[in-house]
């Protein structure tokens, strides 16, 4: 009975100092910035268009008339940014599946538990602190631009 009682605890030890380093996050939220500086909507909007970068319009549409072909397997980015909040939007770019275990859309902000990453990308995260906070602040643009 004691063994049972010193594994059970162990493995709670354990499984806790796994989360030690994690980002945290309150309910839907993330509620701190990544980055020092806020977010520019501009740069947002670019890597939000960037096919090299962001890759956003691969499955995603917006407003953007000099795009020629724009995604149609998720909502439209400025219905999706519509209901939310920027900590809620910094949340679902970080890690989406922990809102939609089944999403295909990546975690732009998450370097574990990932599979099939080329070596040279392991350890990295798809975008920057800085770079999620520019699309935060472009998403949240899209909202301020169509008011509810």
């Amino acid at each position: 009975m004691r063994k049972r009682h010193a594994l059970v605890i162990s493995l709670l030890v354990i499984l806790n100092l796994g989360s030690v380093g994690a980002q945290s996050m309150k309910g839907h939220t993330e509620a701190e910035p990544l980055s020092n500086s806020p977010g520019d909507p501009a740069r947002g909007r670019a890597i939000v268009a960037s096919r090299q970068s962001g890759l956003c319009l691969l499955c995603h549409s917006g407003p953007f008339p000099e795009e020629r072909f724009q995604g149609n397997l998720a909502p439209e980015l400025g219905m999706s940014a519509a209901n939310l909040s920027a900590p809620e939007l910094r949340a679902r770019i970080m890690d989406p599946s922990r809102f939609n275990p089944n999403t295909i859309m990546p975690s732009y902000y998450r370097d574990d538990h990932l599979y099939r990453v080329a070596a040279k990308f392991k350890g990295q995260t798809i975008l920057s602190g800085q770079e999620i906070e520019d699309v935060v602040a472009y998403l949240v643009s899209l909202n301020n631009q169509n008011p509810k």
